[in-house]
């Protein structure tokens, strides 16, 4: 922790012949963490309840509506890679005060909107906040955790952001049902001042002990490519895959991508050092992290949408309803480190994602009569499986990166989570979409084809409400359940890729086990005693 009167690094604390220790606050930092995840995630959940009040509030457009979302999405992927990198520069601490208290001020100004231009301007600066707090949660906890702990931590840091997913809904639906539209942004308010403070009193500065230029066109390159890649991405569900819409912000973005990996290889001082990828294991959890985030994201997106539609729950209820994914997934992540123990990492991650398969295939079977139990197995089932696999993909990743460019590590992480979220809700959505357009009745006219909520509108007032309303249920329930055995097929995939690439460096748990001791002799850790400052942590 940073002392009044001079900082002081790890090695203050603790002989360097003895090896690393962790931060004797550690868990409460990491509680100051998960608070931080908190505030970011569960925001990105609850203003999707808040969309039809806000809508007839402000009196938006539908294009205005979709800027308020699109508008954070672009802001935070944008520049997770980029802030992530200048946390290590700049300092974690220092990265994270100014993204907790950037995403609390913008959220207080948003919530107080009366315009749409007002509500899109605050939105913006809430991902930019975000985008630089993100990484630095998962950089901080890199720094205060050493190698044995460290997977437990992320377990913890991994539930606590599934759980503020979950509970986004049930959130907004009760602020809604007491309070205006804006107090699902307001509430951002008191969480921030409580992290804000929290942090300014626990979490240690730290940062990458060598002194590194800017990598100007890395970090031009990096934006370039992640803006154009997340637009054309967002722009899917409503334009399609071919228009120009899509297609050239995809352009822009793939070579974007191409460029900042060529200039990456040989730029002396890189921001991403892309001969990481030549590690298999690091490929492999990279790979497995944006497969699983694309199931996860994209069948929670239009599970939700069968609860409404099909099932008739009201918002609050629909919140209500992914609770237990959620709780399946926050009682499983700390027993993810502990079976990696005992089978390796990859056989962790294909044993996890295979059971999240499952509860996904399970899902695939709900029809218009299922009732809730069997969205309950599968969901608990998907949860459970999830909650093995991701935080062991993000320990997988990150402990591919050295400890002193943990910044880049955690805007890495987010990066693959924020794309895996946005194609899962684009792939899977638009062929949910496609597959209900063409299954409706030749009574909806095209115009209420792109949307089931408009659907059932037109069937309710048709000359036979009844039976109209049932074929446009039965049409929607035949592309969710494609898209769920989508998911499915994704969460093995991901799986695969796991097992094939990250036991290419296995080694056996007990040989792992020394290694990473060795490792860890090596590694900066907070609270040391002071020798030449190879830790930069403060």
């Amino acid at each position: 922790m940073t002392e009044a009167s001079e900082p002081r690094t790890a090695a203050e604390t603790q002989d360097p012949a003895a090896g690393p220790a962790p931060h004797p606050q550690r868990w409460l930092i990491l509680s100051t963490l998960c608070l931080a995840v908190l505030l970011v995630l569960l925001d990105n959940t609850v203003l999707t309840v808040a969309i039809p009040s806000m809508t007839e509030s402000l009196g938006a457009s539908t294009s205005s509506i979709q800027w308020v979302m699109n508008g954070y999405t672009l802001a935070v992927g944008g520049l997770l890679m980029t802030t992530g990198s200048l946390a290590d520069r700049i300092g974690r601490r220092k990265a994270l005060l100014i993204g907790v208290a950037l995403f609390t001020l913008c959220s207080g100004v948003a919530s107080m909107a009366d315009s749409p231009a007002q509500l899109i301007a605050g939105r913006v600066g809430m991902g930019v906040g975000a985008a630089l707090l993100m990484p630095s949660t998962l950089a901080v906890l890199m720094q205060v955790f050493d190698e044995k702990e460290r997977p437990k931590a992320i377990g913890v840091w991994t539930g606590v952001a599934a759980a503020a997913v979950a509970l986004g809904p049930v959130a907004g639906g009760f602020m809604l049902d007491h309070f205006w539209w804006g107090s699902v942004l307001l509430i951002n308010v008191p969480i921030g001042l409580a992290a804000l403070i929290s942090m300014i009193i626990l979490v240690p500065e730290s940062r990458d002990p060598q002194v590194r230029r800017t990598d100007v066109p890395g970090v031009a390159l990096s934006i370039l490519m992640s803006v154009g890649l997340v637009y054309a991405i967002i722009s899917v569900p409503e334009h399609g895959w071919s228009s120009p819409q899509t297609l050239i912000p995809f352009v822009v973005g793939a070579v974007a991508l191409v460029s900042f990996t060529y200039w990456e290889r040989r730029c002396e001082e890189p921001m991403l050092d892309v001969a990481l990828f030549r590690n298999p294991a690091f490929s492999g959890a990279v790979g497995s992290t944006a497969l699983t985030y694309l199931a996860l994201a994209g069948s929670l997106f239009l599970f939700t949408q069968y609860l409404q539609f099909v099932l008739d729950y009201s918002p609050l209820e629909a919140g209500l309803g992914v609770v237990p994914m959620a709780l399946a997934l926050m009682v499983m992540t700390p027993f993810g480190p502990k079976i990696a123990e005992k089978i390796g990492t990859p056989a962790t991650m294909a044993t996890g994602l295979a059971v999240m398969g499952a509860g996904l295939v399970t899902l695939s079977f709900l029809g218009e009569g299922s009732g809730y139990s069997l969205a309950l197995a599968g969901l608990a089932v998907m949860g459970a499986g999830a909650g093995i696999a991701m935080p062991t993909a993000s320990t997988a990743m990150v402990s591919a990166i050295p400890v002193e460019r943990a910044g880049v590590a955690g805007g890495l992480n987010s990066t693959m989570q924020e794309f895996g979220s946005a194609c899962g809700v684009a792939v899977m959505g638009s062929l949910a979409a496609g597959l209900f357009a063409s299954r409706l009745p030749d009574a909806i006219p095209d115009e209420a084809t792109h949307s089931i909520g408009q659907a059932l509108g037109v069937a309710a007032a048709g000359e036979d409400p009844s039976q109209l309303v049932e074929q446009v249920r039965d049409a929607f329930v035949s592309g969710f359940s494609a898209s769920m055995r989508i998911g499915a097929a994704a969460a093995v995939a991901a799986g695969v890729v796991a097992w094939a690439l990250l036991r290419r460096n296995s080694v056996p748990p007990e040989e792992a086990a020394t290694q990473s001791a060795e490792a860890t002799a090596q590694a900066p850790v907070p609270g040391a005693e002071k020798t030449p400052d190879t830790t930069g942590v403060s």
